[in-house]
Formats: structure tokens, C-alpha cells, sequence
């Protein structure tokens, strides 16, 4: 079960990593969207959990297709509280989110309709039981479009400093 997921981490590395990705014959290249079209609501975000004592680990603005799951493998630390956001075009009809523990254990399932009050936002805390990777798995599908903008945030609660 070890050497599957191993095998899935070192594959997400280079899907992240590597410029190019090779499948079918066809060059498939990860890109940024252009400029970002949810800047009002990630700033939003931002200035809300930054109040809440969060802090920024990782954002990223990403092409997505649709019905095509987007793997976020990023290393957690055990009893570290989280705050995972997925911003998903608002034309979507349907968001989802899963996040996998380094047993490939589903820890976290989320999903959203078009029209839910959340709408095109998925957002949840979780705090890990062990330090190890996980993988979130965001996805949206939409009749309309192929191409998709998402994006994505992970923030971190920091550990209160010791009084001296």
C-alpha cells in the first residue's frame, strides 16, 4: 500500500515539478491562469484567517480541466491546525475535494453544487494525527468548459511561542 502511494507522491512531485508532462502523445503543460479572477475573494480570505491567527504556507492559481482531479501532495505536521481553501469557476456545476493521508486513507471529503450558499469555494480545517504527506485532490465539472481557472491555499495555525 506503501509503494503505491510512493509511487503516486513521486509522480504528483513531477507533475508539479517538471515543465512538461508526456501522456498519450500529447505535451500537457501545468499553467497559471491568466491573472487571477478571484483575487476579491482570495484577498477576502486572506485578511479573514490572517485575523483568525492563520498564516500563508502555499497559494496557486491553476489551469484545471474539467472532471480531471488537480493532486496537491504537501507535508503536514501532526497536531499543526490547517485551513485548505479550493476557489472553482463559478460557471461549475459541481466542486469536490478529497484529502488522503500517507496510508491512502480518505481523511477529508468535501462537495459543493452550483447554487449551495458556498457556491464555488471549499474551504476546511484539519489537523493531522502524524507528520507525513498528504494529497488533496480538488476537481470541478463543468458542461460549458474544458478549460477551468481553480485555485488553492493552505494555511497553517502556528504553535503559540513559550513565555520566557
Amino acid at each position: 500500500m506503501c509503494n503505491s502511494l510512493f509511487a503516486c507522491v513521486i509522480a504528483c512531485f513531477c507533475l508539479l515539478f517538471s515543465p512538461v508532462l508526456r501522456a498519450q502523445g500529447d505535451v500537457i503543460k501545468l499553467q497559471n491562469c491568466e491573472g487571477n479572477p478571484y483575487q476579491n475573494a482570495v484577498d477576502s480570505i486572506k485578511k479573514v484567517s490572517t485575523e483568525q491567527g492563520y498564516v500563508l504556507l502555499r497559494e496557486a492559481s491553476v489551469q484545471m480541466e474539467s472532471e480531471y482531479e488537480l493532486p496537491v501532495v504537501l507535508p503536514m505536521t501532526a497536531g499543526t491546525i490547517y485551513q485548505f481553501f479550493f476557489i472553482g469557476d463559478p460557471t461549475s456545476k459541481l466542486y469536490e475535494v478529497r484529502m488522503y493521508d500517507w496510508n491512502e486513507r480518505q481523511v477529508v471529503y468535501k462537495k459543493n453544487q452550483w447554487g449551495d450558499i458556498d457556491g464555488n469555494i471549499i474551504s476546511y480545517t484539519y489537523t493531522p494525527q502524524f507528520s507525513e504527506y498528504h494529497m488533496i485532490k480538488p476537481v470541478q465539472v463543468n458542461k460549458q468548459k474544458k478549460k477551468l481557472c481553480g485555485y488553492v491555499m493552505l494555511m497553517k495555525k502556528p504553535e503559540p511561542t513559550a513565555k520566557k
